[in-house]
């Protein structure tokens, strides 16, 4: 019998807020054996040194991962979206179709029903009013500039806070305390409500490209719950969807990363 070589199965890895690539760095070792993996950092996170004029929205960022791609030769892969990495995984969908051979959604929301006021309630307050709203401006760039609220994000809904490595927190603060930083996180905050905008497109993509998905969700995450992740079962057929909660957080594979790779490879590598 010949040896099915499954690193022919393109995946492309999307991060978030406030992180980069580095938070699939225990996910690429159990997925390389069966697929491709690519897992660029978005322009303004990670290592990433955009030019001087580069603007920061989600739009320019799709056009980016998009060239990016291109560059790669990939004409067909599957995304695994988290955080921002869905509204950019998305766009390229919708930019696409075609390209898209799976998805893979571990806490990367698609519907208004995930965005969890805890999180998004003072946000939703600066998009009504407005990016040079001199309160509300303050209190968002004190809470970027807070190294709490980013070793919130890896630690509020973990059963076991002890099981979490403290490395990729360190790394994501000393990053966003860079000059410039918050200038740039302050403006895709602002800029996040064109997603929601755009999620009727996203679901309508789902509906109509009958691709599989996978859902890989922290059941206590506090930034995207799981009403989003519910949401997904009126898009996708049940054939083509599966969804995996684990008791865990907003970066659930800081705590999970086994479990998810192996729904990955159970669900996904069969369909692709």
């Amino acid at each position: 019998m010949a040896r099915i070589d499954f690193t022919i199965i393109r995946l492309l890895l999307l991060h978030g807020y406030p992180t980069s690539s580095y938070m699939f760095r225990n996910l690429i070792p159990l997925l390389s054996s069966f697929f491709h993996v690519v897992a660029p950092d978005l322009p303004g996170f990670g290592f990433t040194e955009p030019a001087a004029d580069y603007v920061f929205d989600f739009e320019t960022l799709t056009e980016t991962v998009g060239q990016f791609v291109k560059k790669l030769g990939w004409t067909k892969f599957a995304i695994y979206v988290f955080d921002y990495g869905s509204p950019v995984g998305f766009r390229l969908a919708l930019e696409s179709p075609s390209q898209i051979t799976g998805v893979i959604s571990q806490n990367g929301n698609a519907y208004a029903e995930g965005i969890d006021d805890r999180f998004w309630g003072p946000l939703k307050k600066y998009w009504a009013a407005g990016k040079n709203d001199p309160e509300l401006t303050s209190a968002l760039r004190a809470y970027i500039q807070d190294k709490r609220n980013v070793c919130s994000q890896y630690f509020d809904g973990v059963v076991e806070t002890s099981a979490v490595d403290l490395a990729p927190s360190t790394l994501d603060w000393a990053l966003l305390s860079r000059d410039g930083q918050t200038d740039i996180q302050l403006g895709l905050f602002f800029d996040y409500q064109n997603n929601i905008r755009l999620y009727p497109q996203f679901q309508e993509f789902l509906r109509r490209s009958g691709v599989p998905v996978l859902l890989a969700w922290g059941k206590n995450d506090a930034i995207f719950s799981v009403a989003g992740a519910e949401a997904f079962r009126r898009d996708v057929k049940r054939e083509n969807l599966a969804i995996r909660y684990f008791d865990t957080g907003h970066f659930a594979l800081e705590t999970h990363a086994e479990e998810i790779a192996n729904a990955i490879i159970g669900f996904l590598v069969p369909r692709l």
